[in-house]
């Protein structure tokens, strides 16, 4: 077929689907589609990978040369962020451009509902006249059928398959980097990488098992690289590729111990190379292919970027700015990360990032930051690293991240790439942290972020229904929430305030209330018969933080009443409730004989269920294997 007729069947599919698919407005608002033939859109992404291992980026350790190529031949951004640092949260942005902590479906491995005001972009590219395919992976995050949005989802998905002359959009997603691929260990003697010529991160310690994962996951870069080169090549030999704008970017950072799952650099910062053909040249990002772009772009950019590109209006509702096309807006001056459960592991944290500066403000400061999660530390490096720290063989630098947080971050990604000089508390930066941190406020508003309510009362708060349409509801006191969660955990102590709150008629703002004492410890003796109280209450976010301010503070028998409370009363309180609750036992290393005992008794009734993917249903008993292997009752 040549390239004349190729073009035309593309406007006449594209016509027909928009007449019988979509209502009058959209045909209107569509135009731009029919003036020129529309482009192809093939989009790969590789796992668990950042920026800094891609030779294109300025690595020269890095042995990557078919995506050097697709930079050189394309554009590189500089400043491209994953919302979040983990694949299934950060693939619920990428598939509808609203932010998972706005979306409610922000918790890793779970199945809230998805708004039906939140479509994902397939349906909107299939009602166009697009076949949409994607070759494998999911995950989103939400509850729904996740299949029923392409054309086709499965190993065999190709864009060959589609009408003769229909455009594509098709998905490919490559697993080599994967945070699995180092739990098998390749014996170093094979490595194509030397354990011993690798820089490693100043945070982590020089250990041999830490060294070995840094060049295992060179190679698996090199691997990757090649198989994507290999979907590039296909593309070509198709006679597409002058048709086909490609997309290359990692889903998220990398998972060598405080990247994957952390709102820093090295979790958030990916690559992102697009190559755009010359017939599309006015979607150039900048003056020529090779030039690098210095855009801070996100994930939740994606979507309006590639309904702008197609010549489809952006919905209202999505929360990012597209960066090509009629639609393309001014830069923006900030993005945003956010991380909440990390499976079993329960944190909050938000971050900002503008073209230098990243400021976090972390929601659970009386958590570490390198809590014992079961599936990270699968990895030999992450549990040499903890094993060191534990025989006090780390310096100042490495031993932070198994200490409890500050309540705010900020660092000069310029003059400090590894982030490791907290400049929060210096006087000479107190305008970049006033600025960032006001931006951070601004943003929660602006996005209703889910975050302020804790996912134990996601069901009594939404039901069967999203959360994204509580929180935009008459039902949901947004603002007194968000207050209460800022009053919380800012540097002023206000223990009236604090105590007004736990007395609230909605858990969430009665649960920080009591975070607002648990951060402010010092001052919460004065209060001690509202925490008592606050111990018994019917939400298990609320009483398990009240137990730990009891225990922090030298009251232990009124908090170990409240844990056992928490752990063996399933009727009142659910899995999440009890995984919650043990975070905080594991945290302030609460043991007596009854709550092991009570622990134990809850680990027999449910180890059953911690195997394949009901563990994801099993939480607590996969917190409570934790805690006792950790207190020697399990080998």
């Amino acid at each position: 077929m040549n390239k004349q007729t190729n073009t035309w069947n593309r406007k006449i599919i594209v016509l027909i689907a928009m007449v019988f698919s979509t209502p009058f407005l959209v045909l209107c608002q569509n135009k731009a589609m029919l003036a020129r033939e529309v482009p192809n859109i093939l989009m790969i992404t590789s796992e668990d990978n950042s920026a800094y291992f891609l030779g294109c980026y300025g690595n020269e350790m890095a042995n990557t040369p078919n995506l050097d190529k697709l930079a050189s031949e394309g554009f590189l951004f500089t400043h491209a962020f994953a919302s979040c640092p983990v694949c299934a949260p950060a693939r619920n942005t990428i598939l509808t451009g609203v932010y998972a902590a706005s979306n409610g479906n922000e918790h890793m491995r779970s199945k809230y509902a998805k708004s039906e005001v939140v479509k994902t972009y397939p349906e909107y590219f299939r009602e166009a006249g697009y076949y949409c395919t994607n070759n494998v992976k999911t995950d989103y995050n939400y509850s729904g059928d996740w299949n029923a949005i392409w054309n086709d989802c499965s190993r065999q998905a190709t864009y060959k398959n589609r009408a003769p002359g229909q455009p594509f959009f098709a998905v490919y997603s490559n697993f080599t980097t994967h945070e699995s691929q180092i739990h098998n260990q390749i014996p170093t003697e094979d490595l194509k990488h030397d354990p011993a010529k690798i820089e490693i991160a100043p945070y982590h310690p020089d250990l041999p098992e830490i060294r070995h994962d840094w060049a295992q996951y060179y190679d698996l870069h090199q691997k990757m690289d090649a198989e994507v080169g290999a979907i590039i090549k296909e593309l070509e030999e198709s006679g597409e590729a002058e048709n086909t704008i490609v997309i290359y970017y990692g889903d998220h950072g990398g998972v060598l111990a405080r990247s994957k799952r952390f709102v820093y650099e090295t979790g958030t910062r990916v690559p992102f190379i697009i190559r755009i053909p010359e017939e599309f040249s006015y979607l150039f990002p900048t003056g020529a292919p090779g030039d690098k772009v210095d855009r801070i772009v996100s994930f939740v950019d994606l979507v309006p970027t590639f309904l702008s590109v197609a010549g489809i209006q952006i919905p209202g509702h999505m929360q990012g700015d597209a960066f090509l096309g009629e639609q393309k807006t001014v830069d923006p001056q900030y993005t945003f990360m956010t991380r909440q459960r990390m499976d079993e592991r329960y944190d909050m944290v938000r971050a900002v990032r503008d073209n230098r500066f990243r400021y976090i403000r972390n929601y659970m400061p009386f958590r570490i930051t390198m809590q014992h999660l079961d599936y990270l530390f699968k990895a030999p490096s992450a549990q040499a690293w903890e094993d060191a720290f534990k025989a006090g063989e780390t310096n100042e630098v490495q031993s932070r991240f198994f200490l409890e947080k500050p309540l705010e971050e900020l660092y000069d990604t310029e003059n400090d790439p590894w982030e490791i000089h907290n400049l929060a508390n210096d006087p000479q930066y107190s305008t970049v942290l006033e600025r960032m941190r006001k931006a951070e406020t601004d943003w929660m508003r602006e996005v209703r972020d889910v975050g302020v309510i804790p996912e134990t009362e996601y069901a009594d708060f939404a039901g069967e229904g999203a959360i994204y349409d509580y929180m935009r509801s008459d039902a949901c006191p947004f603002e007194q929430l968000f207050d209460a969660a800022q009053a919380a955990t800012s540097y002023t102590t206000d223990i009236d305030v604090f105590v007004q709150n736990m007395q609230s008629e909605n858990a969430a703002i009665r649960y920080w209330g009591v975070v607002g004492l648990l951060i402010h410890r010092d001052e919460a003796i004065s209060v001690l018969d509202a925490i008592k109280n606050a111990a018994n209450d019917e939400s298990g976010a609320v009483a398990t933080i009240a137990a730990e301010t009891l225990f922090r503070i030298g009251q232990k028998e009124e908090a170990y009443a409240a844990y056992n409370r928490i752990v063996t009363d399933t009727a009142t309180f659910k899995m999440a409730d009890r995984n919650f609750a043990l975070n905080s036992v594991d945290a302030v290393d609460a043991r007596s004989l009854e709550l092991q005992k009570n622990i134990l008794k809850l680990y027999k009734q449910r180890k059953s269920i911690l195997t394949g993917k009901e563990r994801y249903n099993a939480y607590d008993a996969l917190m409570a294997q934790t805690l006792l292997t950790k207190w020697g009752v399990l080998k």
